[in-house]
């Protein structure tokens, strides 16, 4: 099973960009779809964005769809989330999270980063 840590979290202003990133140990990483979810004080965790195993595909939920993108580099063990024009709406606990199975069957990620905090002032 991978071990994953997330970087790269802070506190921005509403409209700043911020790159998230998560390194990945511990097994074969280009074996695995990875994803990136979110949960904010008091709210369900939310899917935010996922890459296929060699970034062939890549998926978003229409909240982040144009604002976020998703990348990988299976040279380093990295997946990275870009993210543009934040809103307040975006204020959340960031986790990477690793799949051996399909990017948008959610309950099947089994390997989760510790998190890294976003906050979006206004």
């Amino acid at each position: 099973q991978v071990q994953l840590a997330e970087s790269g979290g802070g506190l921005v202003q509403a409209g700043d960009s911020l790159r998230l990133s998560c390194v990945a140990s511990g097994g074969t990483f280009s074996n695995y779809v990875m994803g990136w979810f979110r949960q904010a004080p008091g709210k369900e965790r939310e899917f935010v964005a996922a890459i296929s195993s060699f970034a062939h595909s890549t998926y978003y939920p229409d909240s982040v769809k144009g604002r976020f993108t998703i990348s990988r580099d299976n040279t380093k063990n990295m997946v990275y989330l870009q993210m543009n024009s934040l809103q307040q709406e975006d204020t959340a606990n960031y986790f990477c999270a690793a799949t051996l199975f399909g990017a948008r069957d959610y309950g099947r990620y089994n390997s989760w980063g510790q998190g890294t905090q976003v906050t979006v002032s206004s």
